[in-house]
């Protein structure tokens, strides 16, 4: 009968129960986002009309003659004066034929997640020059120790779906070595789906190459590519880079996933009123989809609209304010209104400690990003001091705060079973409480999502063990999964084949 009660059982049995991993994951990663819309229709309407008049009208400037012959031959046009326009019905069948989902691959086939939907994935982005060292609680350069590190520590946290290389070896020469080297800390360290850039358009193949030895042999990556590109092919406003549309061709042609990836300035380089960022902000995406097109209609891209915020005081960037939540909230909800893969960037705190600021900031611009239905939301893990910095502490602490929000995304689930009639009566007439009975074990199990790190003691047990605040705790599972972790994702056979090939400056 549904809501019997079992035999109750003693306090030790029920700790053991809280402790035992659910059968059930409560809050699995891709839940449903969407309910947030800080946009009326209307409003999406009247900002999307804006982008289109924008890249009609004022056009998209400094072209790369390449890709200015291509935007021609699909029906842009040469105003005369430097700058490509687009026509509205060019915008809207750039659109429609844009890819709507596809899978970013993991080596391991088991972690590979699909984009676009209505799911939302926490993961990574950044290029902090500064870690929050772990030893003396201090910021110092980044360097490729550090980067290892980050995807070890990253490859045992759930909620990290993807992994971008958050951190810049600062110790790695700026050229062909850096970006190599970056790629290879990710595929050594992780089998997620990873990402990474490309400084210029000839480093590619060449990494390609290292890429197919990890996957098995010459050609293998293209079949199942691991690793996307992160590439921001307009610089705000209204421009393209010529740097970047180079190595977009180059990942089309060695068929590398990309996000394009705008991230203009409020005040700075897009307006500052935010309906006007928007407005703004989406052309400049759409140019970036207009050139995809213009080169392979419907390959991946993630339509990566990232809106950033400065202090208007003082030009100091800011990751963790409201506006920071309200803006990535309705860019996710226009790109999702398109049918296009959203990508947004929050999670940024200004915050240099793991302090009330740093969870404040984090909190809210994140919940806020997931609610509103962000596919992938990128700098969500890990990220310090308005992007500067990267924390080991961070990364776990923010898998766990990711935890709780996909418990929020997920809801309420309404059944017969669920609204607990015969439990309620069981209780009532009973003995008067819920605890042992076995409708609330399978809550229990179902339901709730039991921290690690959080703290729910009582103030006196918390004193007894310590009085550790949350940087403590995430110091010292941080400290304990670097020490335990220490995976071996190549073959030795692959990795000598990529060390003879290629200047791999870390220890073997």
């Amino acid at each position: 009968m549904a809501g019997q009660r079992g035999k109750r059982g003693g306090r030790r049995e029920r700790l053991a129960a809280r402790a035992a991993k659910p059968a059930v994951d409560p809050c699995p990663p891709g839940q449903v986002g969407g309910a947030y819309k800080p946009l009326s229709d209307a409003d999406l309407r009247r900002i999307y009309d804006t982008a289109l008049d924008l890249l009609e009208q004022l056009g998209v400037g400094e072209v790369p003659d390449r890709l200015q012959k291509d935007l021609l031959a699909i029906g842009a046009i040469d105003n005369g004066k430097g700058r490509v326009l687009f026509p509205p019905k060019l915008v809207e069948e750039a659109i429609d034929q844009a890819a709507k989902t596809f899978i970013l691959h993991g080596r391991d086939p088991a972690r590979s997640i699909e984009v676009g939907g209505n799911k939302v994935y926490f993961g990574t982005g950044g290029a902090a020059v500064q870690t929050l060292d772990l030893d003396s609680g201090t910021y110092r350069p980044s360097t490729l120790d550090d980067l290892h590190n980050f995807t070890r520590l990253q490859d045992t946290l759930a909620n990290v779906s993807w992994y971008t290389r958050c951190c810049v070896a600062t110790d790695v020469p700026d050229n062909f070595d850096l970006d190599v080297n970056t790629a290879f800390a990710l595929i050594k360290n992780t089998t997620k789906p990873t990402a990474t850039s490309f400084t210029l358009a000839e480093y590619v193949a060449p990494i390609v190459e290292m890429l197919d030895i990890a996957a098995g042999g010459p050609g293998e990556f293209a079949k199942r590519p691991f690793m996307k590109a992160h590439i921001s092919p307009m610089i705000s406003p209204m421009r393209y880079g010529e740097d970047a549309v180079d190595v977009v061709y180059e990942c089309i042609r060695n068929n590398i996933p990309i996000s394009c990836i705008t991230a203009a300035q409020a005040g700075a380089t897009a307006p500052a009123t935010l309906a006007g960022f928007l407005a703004q902000s989406l052309a400049e995406t759409l140019a970036s989809l207009l050139m995809v097109h213009a080169i392979q209609p419907g390959f991946p891209m993630v339509f990566s609209n990232w809106p950033l915020v400065i202090d208007l005081r003082t030009g100091a960037f800011s990751g963790g304010s409201g506006e920071t939540a309200v803006l990535n909230a309705a860019s996710a909800q226009l790109s999702n209104w398109l049918g296009l893969p959203s990508g947004v960037a929050c999670s940024m705190t200004d915050a240099k400690a793991i302090d009330a600021q740093y969870g404040m900031e984090k909190g809210i611009t994140s919940m806020a990003a997931a609610l509103a239905g962000g596919n992938l939301i990128y700098e969500s893990s890990g990220m310090t001091a308005s992007l500067l910095g990267a924390s080991f502490e961070a990364f776990v602490l923010d898998d766990e705060m990711h935890s709780n929000t996909y418990r929020a995304l997920r809801g309420i689930e309404v059944s017969d079973e669920n609204l607990g009639f015969d439990a309620i009566c069981d209780a009532v007439l009973g003995e008067g409480h819920f605890l042992g009975g076995q409708h609330t074990y399978a809550a229990m199990e179902r339901d709730y999502f039991y921290p690690t790190l959080a703290d729910r003691d009582e103030p006196r047990t918390w004193a007894e063990n310590g009085a550790q605040d949350a940087w403590a705790r995430a110091r010292a599972r941080a400290q304990d999964i670097l020490a335990e972790h220490k995976p071996q994702y190549l073959t030795p056979e692959q990795e000598r084949e990529i060390r003879a090939r290629f200047n791999i400056l870390s220890p073997s």
